[in-house]
């Protein structure tokens, strides 16, 4: 016998999502995960119109895969949220919902398999033994941002897509702009123009001459009226900026976890083959991101755990928290490289889980087994405490990482 579903009793919570140390995780999410797993939030933003947020791993799992929590009517809606602007093109993937979504990331999918993974690994090995060999040319101490975590990421992104080595250098700093809360919406539109401009410029490249790379792909899809050429700019600018973003912020996390952890260094120093598994539970453990990402709104009434949301009703999910549900990992906040079991959710779940989570595995391997290979001294310049980290960005990550070996 089911127990008829009640709304939540209690007023909601102001979330400021202000910078937090380092990583540590946001206590808010630790509260909620313990006390009130479905709460009504407001963010900095439209804070007048509250936002319900699931936190468990299993409500998480259902909102982000139920067809009744939609994305595309979030276009009509102003919803509680992060930053003042939009982050993502209203052609993006991010605000699709099935079948419209699956028939845009079929344009892509050929560019996402374990081959392309494959084709690209020696490719981005290459390149991280280059920025290497520069970076101990440049002398001690160095910053890993800057020689590592920042190009490493922009290179095999742009090796994904064909950009050649000649454009590269003015990409570097747009995917910045757009994801963060705090330079506002000027420069994050004039860096989504820049980039539509160029993103539009290489497909028609494509068009004329084909080649086996995302760009060629989506040219295709193009040509052959699968997708618009909205769709298709949108659909590149979308992997573009987040691929370089997140891995950059994610691998450097990984690094200043294991600089800080002894522990976890040597054993992997010892066990390298642990390493894929490590970068799993790295994956699981570090708070990616502040706050939250894009909510989605019920298109009728919905039970998720006992709480009724209303039809229109906007929903957030938080995947870092579900990450640390104590009902599905055991110990969630310790690093464990021998966990097994239960999958993270740090990709996301349902229709909208990223197509790009095996190119990401990959590129944290490389990046962070060639470190440990390449310096078996390497550690942080100043202590943990010399770490400068960024402020008010929409992903969690160091600003500057100085290192020494």
């Amino acid at each position: 016998m089911t127990s008829e579903p009640t709304a939540a009793p209690r007023p909601a919570r102001v979330w400021a999502v202000e910078d937090l140390p380092a990583l540590d995780f946001d206590p808010l999410l630790t509260e909620l995960l313990a006390e009130e797993p479905i709460a009504r939030i407001r963010l900095p933003f439209a804070a007048e119109n509250e936002a319900w947020l699931v936190t468990r791993y299993e409500d998480v799992r259902s909102v982000t895969s139920d067809p009744r929590f939609s994305r595309t009517a979030l276009l009509d809606r102003q919803v509680t949220k992060m930053t003042g602007h939009m982050v993502a093109s209203k052609a993006a993937l991010n605000y699709a919902d099935p079948p419209y979504h699956t028939r845009l990331r079929k344009a892509v999918t050929k560019t996402f398999t374990g081959q392309s993974t494959k084709r690209l690994r020696p490719l981005a090995q290459a390149s991280c033994d280059r920025l290497l060999d520069a970076m101990e040319e440049a002398g001690r101490p160095a910053d890993l941002m800057k020689h590592l975590h920042g190009p490493l990421p922009m290179s095999v992104v742009c090796d994904l897509l064909g950009i050649p080595e000649e454009d590269r250098a003015e990409l570097a700093s747009w995917p910045d702009l757009i994801l963060s809360s705090g330079p506002g919406p000027e420069s994050s539109r004039a860096a989504k123009a820049q980039i539509h401009g160029y993103i539009t410029r290489l497909l028609e490249r494509r068009s004329a001459e084909p080649s086996d790379d995302l760009a060629g792909e989506l040219a295709e899809a193009l040509a052959e009226g699968r997708i618009t050429a909205d769709e298709a700019v949108s659909l590149a600018m979308a992997i573009l900026i987040s691929g370089a973003h997140a891995v950059r912020n994610n691998s450097a996390n990984m690094v200043y976890v294991l600089l800080t952890r002894p522990d976890l260094e040597a054993r992997l120093r010892a066990e390298p083959e642990l390493l894929p598994q490590a970068v799993d539970e790295l994956l699981r453990w570090i708070p990616h991101r502040n706050g939250v990402g894009l909510p989605r709104i019920a298109t009728e009434d919905v039970e998720v755990g006992g709480v009724l949301i209303r039809a229109g009703e906007a929903v957030y999910a938080s995947y870092v928290a579900a990450n640390r549900d104590p009902e599905v990992f055991e110990d969630p906040d310790e690093i464990d490289f021998d966990r097994t079991g239960t999958g993270h959710v740090s990709f996301g779940h349902g229709p909208h889980h990223c197509m790009g989570a095996m190119l990401t595995r990959m590129e944290s391997e490389v990046m962070l087994g060639t470190l440990l290979r390449r310096y078996p001294e390497l550690r942080l310049a100043d202590g943990p405490e010399g770490v400068v980290w960024q402020s008010k960005g929409l992903i969690r990550g160091p600003k500057e990482l100085l290192v020494t070996w």
